[in-house]
């Protein structure tokens, strides 16, 4: 039977589930640890009364609820990784206040376990003032206009385009909760961008939604550039998603012994994060040692998903693996994530070892199509990029191009992407050179582009039309899509590069966008 620490076994039971219902009491667990079975309940008592064995029912997820007596090792219940397990006792109702709670059961592969915790009675009215909801079914037309009419009498405001769209708002479900209406971000298509890629080829007329002027002529007029100079060269370098639990120790030697033992069972580690879903592979793990504590980051193909939730999973996986059988240190305690793998955060870590997708979109630039469409010398831009290299490095900024999280921020809105990740994706490395001919020869490298085609927001109505447009929808289409998203990053710093070289900059900001105040009026 594998061990299992106390800290971890805690965190089986669902915290703030203990509420009165008008069947008796519920409270629920959670399998955290592995797939398992339950084969048997030996015992629940609440402050010190044990229940009687006839009066508990267990229902897995919104299943049938099942008489505990009937659950054992001939009948078990399946009980999956990830799977909450409601537990209802035919009971008097509970009085307000902490509650212990004993609960001892059976399961197959962890034995008979014990869980003591204190709870506090959760009333199930609704805390006053809140958004209203549904908990059977909170998408309806219904529950919907409750929150709109909610909102409209809280705020005064009147909602008439929040609340106006043309999907079915059970699309969501998984997306967005207390669904209330729509954002609706002006779109717009620049392009064609001619992309001479190894998954993406030929013309692409690419979506951004944002609300700032000039940005979309921006990026059209840098597309314009590049398709008159030959179009623009991308490659994906590198692919893998990270999750970094940390490990802690009683003593730094016990720390490094651990690490050792990791890389000795590395193997056996892929062998239980790659069962945990078809689309996860795990590539190599890195470890950093500081003090008692041994940070892990486990690198991971995702395929066409940004992937957070899936290695957060199987990395899950991988550590209840490794405390059930790690004989080299005694494990004290863990944290799933250590901030370590960064997520939605830029960072040195990623620079230099790649999260997500790692891009590189170059092309050379003609100097006589520059100067005919930019009214800018390729010499300009280069001098340009040695002055502003120096700015960022005095700045301490993560990018040393001008504005790769403006293309990256429009596209993400467009295609459904999670956009707080524009904060890594926008990390860049802008190179210029000048060639013999006074051509210009620039690339972008985005060492941390986190983007999918399947998943997440990209099968929402109009943003699978914005990712459809580029044939980039679906399975098999991820790489395709980082390069189109690199080949237009590289648009707009052609284009911006020589908008402030030719100091047309503000001024195209005050034809095109909104520097006038007057203008909203």
């Amino acid at each position: 039977m594998p061990f299992i620490p106390k800290a971890l076994l805690g965190k089986l039971y669902n915290r703030t589930s203990l509420r009165n219902e008008t069947d008796g009491v519920r409270f629920s667990v959670k399998n955290r640890l592995s797939p398992a079975n339950l084969s048997g309940i030996s015992r629940i008592a609440i402050d010190g009364q044990t229940i009687a064995r006839e009066c508990i029912s267990v229902t897995v997820e919104n299943g049938q609820a099942l008489p505990a007596v009937n659950i054992s090792p001939e009948k078990p219940l399946d009980f999956p990784l990830g799977t909450l397990l409601q537990i209802c006792l035919d009971v008097e109702p509970l009085p307000e206040g902490l509650h212990d709670i004993h609960l001892a059961f059976e399961s197959k592969p962890f034995g008979y376990l014990v869980l003591e915790v204190q709870d506090r009675l959760k009333t199930a009215a609704s805390t006053p003032g809140a958004v209203p909801r549904d908990t059977e079914d909170d998408y309806s037309d219904e529950i919907i206009r409750k929150r709109q009419d909610f909102i409209r009498n809280r705020t005064g405001a009147d909602l008439a385009h929040i609340s106006s769209f043309s999907f079915d708002p059970r699309v969501t479900r998984g997306n967005i909760e207390h669904f209330t209406g729509v954002a609706q971000v002006p779109l717009g298509f620049a392009g064609p961008l001619l992309v001479n890629g190894e998954h993406a080829k030929g013309e692409f007329f690419v979506p951004l939604a944002c609300s700032e002027g000039t940005l979309v002529a921006s990026y059209n007029r840098g597309m314009k550039v590049l398709h008159r100079s030959g179009g623009v060269t991308c490659a994906v370098v590198g692919d893998n998603m990270q999750r970094a639990p940390a490990f802690i120790f009683d003593n730094a030697a016990s720390a490094r012994d651990f690490t050792g033992w990791i890389e000795a069972h590395t193997e056996d580690i892929r062998a239980v994060t790659d069962a945990t879903d078809p689309f996860v592979r795990l590539d190599y793990i890195d470890h950093f040692l500081a003090s008692k504590f041994a940070y892990l980051r486990f690198n991971f193909k995702t395929g066409d998903a940004a992937g957070m939730n899936m290695v957060g999973k199987a990395s899950f996986a991988a550590c209840n693996w490794i405390i059930e059988n790690c004989d080299a240190a005694e494990i004290r305690h863990f944290f799933l994530e250590s901030n370590f793998a960064t997520d939605k955060k830029a960072s040195m870590v990623n620079m230099m070892r790649t999260r997500g997708k790692r891009v590189v979109a170059e092309a050379v630039v003609k100097r006589d199509v520059l100067l005919e469409v930019m009214d800018a010398d390729t010499e300009s831009l280069e001098l340009h990029s040695k002055i502003a290299g120096i700015g960022t490095l005095m700045s301490g900024a993560n990018n040393n191009g001008c504005h790769a999280a403006n293309a990256i921020t429009a596209l993400f809105l467009a295609t459904g992407q999670d956009v707080a990740n524009v904060s890594e994706s926008s990390q860049g490395l802008l190179y210029l050179e000048l060639t013999a001919e006074k051509d210009l020869y620039m690339s972008i490298t985005l060492p941390a582009l986190i983007v999918a085609t399947c998943g997440g927001g990209t099968g929402l109505p109009t943003q699978r039309e914005a990712l459809e447009t580029m044939g980039c929808y679906g399975v098999g289409k991820v790489f395709k899509f980082a390069e189109i998203v690199a080949g237009t990053v590289l648009a707009g710093e052609i284009s911006l590069a020589a908008a402030i070289s030719s100091l047309d900059w503000v001024s195209s900001h005050d034809q095109y966008g909104r520097n006038d105040p007057s203008a909203s009026a």
